[in-house]
């Protein structure tokens, strides 16, 4: 029961990962110009982030009744990593749409630049997920 639990909530955090990331490049094509553009951005990420944190801990758990306790630490850095990420990623958005509202123009450019790098950890934790899970032995 443990193998088909960890396997589907590896399978959960993959696609995840990767549903996300697909998701939120097309959003790059945004201005970013405006409050409304920033709060779908933020609650995007906000979905993410607990998705991220549900499929990571049910990993987590998964593996160590598995006897696995490489993949559940790392599945549960994972969770740690996405609820630290949210408890200090969407204040921030916050904060620069509050900007945004006074037409700063810096925070539009800020904002667009954290939405990307947050894309870019999502694409290194895929990379880092897929290489764990062909180069490590399950």
């Amino acid at each position: 029961m443990a193998l088909f639990a960890a396997l589907v909530f590896t399978v959960a955090l993959l696609v995840t990962t990767a549903y996300f990331l697909m998701g939120g490049l097309p959003l790059l094509i945004l201005q970013h110009d405006t409050p409304l553009d920033a709060r779908f951005i933020r609650g995007f990420f906000h979905v993410y982030f607990v998705a991220a944190m549900a499929a990571a801990a049910g990993a987590a758990v998964s593996y160590a009744l598995l006897g696995r306790p490489g993949f559940a630490v790392g599945a549960a850095g994972i969770g740690v990593a996405a609820a630290v990420l949210r408890r200090t990623v969407l204040p921030r958005m916050d904060r620069l749409r509050e900007q945004m509202l006074a037409n700063d123009l810096q925070a539009i450019r800020r904002f667009r630049r954290f939405h990307l790098a947050l894309l870019g950890g999502n694409l290194a934790q895929l990379v880092l997920l897929v290489w764990s899970l062909t180069k490590l032995s399950v």
